[in-house]
């Protein structure tokens, strides 16, 4: 089976989609070429991962009356046209898009040209480029049930994330030890995505004396952009064994294998990720995500008691401290949050996701 798969711009959209193409090399006699943007994470993360990559120039819409929106239309009509090439060289059997302009572009001229198109929507709420494509493609892939009130009935299938899937099985071993911390103490691992979040810093800030007095110990991931003046600023402060400051997490899914608690943003791909592992979390959504479709992620979670939520503006160093502690100190609530998590997590996404190409081919 020839498969093309599109989709960038973060790596909400990017990982889902390799995590599928690294499923789907089992069999090698499948061929694989991906489509993404020029300017995206998908040129470094795809060919660093192995994978035949293309590269359109794409760009996204600006929110406010812009010129630059016209030049985003010239783009996107001329990338339709060299979407168009490049199925019919490659001449997929399958089209998956999993999000990011540069999908719109390459799933839409696939639907022009008769091929069988598939979406995969990550989040609760559905970004611009997936409600365009809706009413083009073949079929749509969700994550989340509430997504499936977006896109029409018929065409949808609740499959889960492929990075999920990928994950799942990862049991705890000594990963810890390269960070200071012991492998056998409880652990909470806390991270703001690669570059960091401001507001968790500030509270990790404010709540680390106090971190340092407790029986579990942390894993910090500030982010590269907010290292160097954190660890100017604790430097003063008392120190302890139980709290490494790190400014990047490489192996974090491994990492994530040995947490007893996780504390960060609600993004689709740590969700998959927590829930396939069977992990509990303190979600602090993002408040500067289209749609807030973070909140909508983390809200799902929480009504299943698998998650609790602190709101962005009301996050400081004595909420955090008080949602840790909470989970942390109390083990019964700590094994049912973990359980609540697991089942919320689809561990066969691949599985299913490849079963509905098949039904399409």
């Amino acid at each position: 089976m020839k498969i093309l798969v599109t989709g960038g711009g973060t790596g909400g959209h990017i990982y889902p989609a390799l995590a599928f193409v690294n499923y789907m090399k089992k069999d090698p006699e499948n061929e694989f070429l991906y489509v993404g943007a020029k300017k995206g994470l998908e040129t470094e993360i795809v060919p660093a991962a192995g994978v035949p990559f293309v590269a359109l120039e794409i760009q996204g819409f600006k929110r406010k009356l812009s010129l630059d929106n016209l030049k985003t239309v010239q783009l996107f009509l001329k990338s339709i046209n060299q979407a168009k090439k490049i199925l019919k060289e490659f001449r997929p059997d399958i089209v998956l898009g999993t999000g990011g302009y540069v999908s719109g572009a390459v799933v839409y001229a696939a639907s022009r040209l008769k091929i069988p198109t598939i979406i995969h929507e990550q989040n609760s709420v559905p970004g611009i480029t997936n409600k365009f494509l809706s009413r083009y493609v073949t079929k749509i892939a969700i994550a989340f049930p509430d997504a499936a009130a977006f896109f029409p009935t018929e065409k949808v299938s609740l499959v889960g994330n492929p990075r999920g899937q990928e994950v799942e099985g990862m049991q705890p071993n000594d990963g810890l030890i390269a960070y200071g911390l012991k492998v056998a103490q409880p652990t909470v691992l806390i991270f703001g995505g690669s570059q960091g979040a401001l507001k968790i810093n500030q509270a990790f800030r404010e709540a680390l004396p106090e971190l340092k007095k407790r029986a579990y110990q942390v894993l910090y991931a500030s982010g590269t952009r907010y290292y160097e003046q954190l660890t100017e600023e604790v430097a003063a402060l008392p120190q302890g064994s139980n709290v490494s400051i790190q400014p990047y997490i490489e192996n974090m899914t491994e990492v994530m294998a040995n947490a007893s608690l996780l504390v960060g943003r609600a993004g689709a791909t740590s969700i998959a990720e927590f829930t396939a592992l069977g992990i509990p979390a303190v979600l602090i959504p993002s408040p500067y995500v289209t749609n807030d479709h973070q909140t909508k992620n983390a809200q799902s979670l929480a009504k299943a008691g698998a998650v609790t939520i602190i709101g962005d503006s009301q996050l400081d160093g004595q909420t955090l401290l008080a949602a840790l502690d909470d989970i942390m100190d109390h083990p019964e609530k700590q094994k049912a949050m973990a359980a609540a998590a697991k089942v919320q997590g689809i561990s066969d996404a691949s599985t299913r996701l490849e079963k509905l190409i098949k039904e399409m081919i």
